[in-house]
């Protein structure tokens, strides 16, 4: 009888992959479509995950994909932050409460001022991530928001060949709160099931005898997601849990924050491979 081995990819989306021209569509404009937020090895990673499913797919008995999904407008956008005499408020920047009360930056629509600074201090008190304003990404609708093609063409063919659907868990609609992780955001709005905890999925996890974990990226997504599977299943499940290190790349400037999550991952029983450890894994289940 076949393990039940499940693969979990986080936000393959062409706006965090280091896309070359032949992945990179022409514009209206005659230019080539850019990824708003790309991860230096990202299209390698997926390229990589592609391979996994592609030459282990017999024994993937599961596959769950993740979609970071925004509006334009978001409270981690520079498209709801104005700075100090209304100049515009760039990408990678960082807005703590103190800085709104200050001034130092507000949000362009003044009766969002409330609803803003409470989220920031509700983030800060969480203690596991400040405000990061990023560049526009993951828009809904957009080019950047769909699945790289070589591992959604990979996994379709997972799916014609197996007779089963890849789910999808979509995350981040919500404009008023981060959600890095698949499983819950960072504050949980509670006129809003979406941002609260997904039992659902935490649930359809639990049952796999192992969860390999990749995508994009290492430092932010993957490692909130991650930390709150293994909150979620503690200590006997944890172990259930693979990371499969090299299908993931941290942000630019990131890499300790994603150096210290896989050590903190490795204390608390979650494993680490690569996509060549895994492989004859899937080659064995096959043949159950």
């Amino acid at each position: 009888m076949k393990h039940n081995l499940h693969l979990l990819i986080i936000d393959p989306q062409n706006d965090f992959c280091d896309l070359p021209p032949s992945h990179r569509p022409v514009q209206a404009d005659g230019s080539l479509a850019a990824p708003a937020l790309p991860v230096s090895g990202a299209h390698a990673d997926m390229l990589r995950v592609a391979e996994l499913i592609d030459t282990g797919r017999q024994g993937v008995t599961g596959i769950s994909v993740t979609l970071d999904s925004h509006h334009r407008l978001d409270v981690a956008h520079p498209t709801f932050w104005t700075g100090a005499g209304g100049d515009a408020v760039s990408p990678f920047t960082e807005i703590t409460a103190a800085d709104v009360r200050a001034g130092r930056f507000l949000p362009r629509d003044a009766a969002s001022l409330p609803r803003a600074l409470a989220y920031l201090d509700a983030l800060e008190a969480a203690g596991r991530y400040r405000l990061m304003v990023w560049p526009v990404h993951c828009e809904i609708g957009t080019w950047g928001h769909n699945v790289h093609a070589d591992v959604r063409a990979a996994y379709n063919r997972w799916e014609d060949a197996a007779l089963g659907i890849v789910g999808k868990v979509v995350k981040g609609t919500n404009p008023w709160t981060e959600h890095y992780s698949a499983v819950m955001a960072e504050v949980p709005d509670a006129d809003d099931p979406a941002t609260q905890l997904n039992r659902g999925f935490i649930d359809l996890l639990r049952q796999a005898d192992r969860v390999y974990i990749t995508g994009e990226a290492g430092s932010h997504c993957v490692k909130a997601t991650t930390e709150h599977i293994v909150d979620q299943f503690g200590p006997a499940d944890a172990r259930k849990l693979v990371l499969v290190t090299d299908c993931m790349s941290p942000v630019a400037g990131f890499a300790p924050q994603y150096d210290a999550f896989v050590r903190d991952m490795l204390a608390r029983g979650v494993q680490t491979a690569t996509a060549a450890d895994v492989l004859p894994e899937l080659r064995a289940n096959a043949a159950r």
